[in-house]
């Protein structure tokens, strides 16, 4: 974790009241790895206390640069709008634990609700890059909100589903799930609660559903892994990538806690974002 300063290189709107913004931070993004987030600070200080959390929608290192992309809902979000290329904020990162990619999976599923997109989008460059393959389901309200397929990998099978019809499938992202659930070696999410919810209860019962057997046994198979630990995540088929508010970001404030399946609290900020489905209470934990 490092305290940096970000200049602005470019942003743009790229959907209604949504927003994508390159930086250049090289100190923030050595290190950085898909499912982490930074806290960026505003430079109003007239009531814009607390920092924003924004995924790392890109991560370029090679060029010291990241992308986020964010919707505009209040004065916060909105201050960031106004900013003009040259300009700096004052980031806080790499922070969160990120996504946990077994060296065997070779087909990945990733699944994004709406603005979730942001949570998993530098997953399929990093995948691509390795040469995985990469399906992304994306479900939005309508055809407004779908995310642009020309922001993706040309090598990414995009699918799309829309609420109302307007666009690909009609009806909810998870319906997609079950096409594809088969082939992928891992699935990684991010969106809504419901359609958390919803994909963790598909995962929990997918081997029994499908019959598919793990990636393999390795040595000392059998021990237990630790619940949270990094080896643990690797062998879940589903992560999710949690989206809570946060006030620190560092895990004092503990505004951003949830409930793993034991009824013990983990902070969205510190143990998370990015958590193994099964590791979290999803009935009645936190609404």
């Amino acid at each position: 974790m490092r305290l940096a300063g970000a200049e602005l290189i470019d942003s743009r709107e790229i959907l209604p009241g949504q927003w994508l913004q390159d930086y250049r931070a090289p100190e923030i993004v050595a290190g950085a790895r898909a499912g982490q987030f930074v806290h960026v600070r505003t430079g109003d200080y007239s009531g814009l206390v607390l920092r924003r959390p924004f995924s790392f929608n890109t991560i370029d290192v090679a060029s010291g640069t990241l992308s986020i992309h964010f919707r505009t809902i209040g004065r916060g979000t909105e201050w960031f709008t106004r900013l003009r290329p040259g300009d700096r904020v004052d980031m806080l990162g790499p922070l969160g634990r990120p996504f946990e990619v077994d060296p065997r999976s070779r087909h990945l599923l990733l699944v994004a609700g709406g603005l979730g997109i942001a949570g998993v989008r530098s997953l399929a460059d990093e995948a691509i890059r390795d040469g995985r393959q990469v399906v992304l389901l994306f479900g939005g309200a309508t055809a407004r909100d779908v995310y642009p397929s020309s922001l993706l990998p040309d090598e990414v099978e995009y699918v799309v589903a829309t609420d109302d019809g307007s666009v690909g499938h009609h009806g909810f992202v998870t319906e997609l799930v079950e096409a594809y659930e088969a082939w992928a070696d891992q699935a990684f999410a991010c969106g809504p609660l419901p359609m958390l919810r919803s994909l963790a209860g598909l995962a929990a019962t997918r081997r029994r559903r499908l019959g598919v057997a793990s990636l393999g046994r390795k040595r000392g198979a059998g021990r237990p892994l630790p619940a949270g630990s990094a080896q643990a995540r690797r062998k879940a088929f589903l992560q999710v990538s949690m989206e809570q508010n946060m006030g620190c970001a560092v895990g004092a404030c503990l505004g951003c806690v949830v409930m793993d399946a034991k009824g013990a609290p983990q902070r969205v900020c510190r143990e998370g974002p990015v958590f193994a489905a099964d590791e979290l209470e999803w009935e009645t934990a936190w609404q």
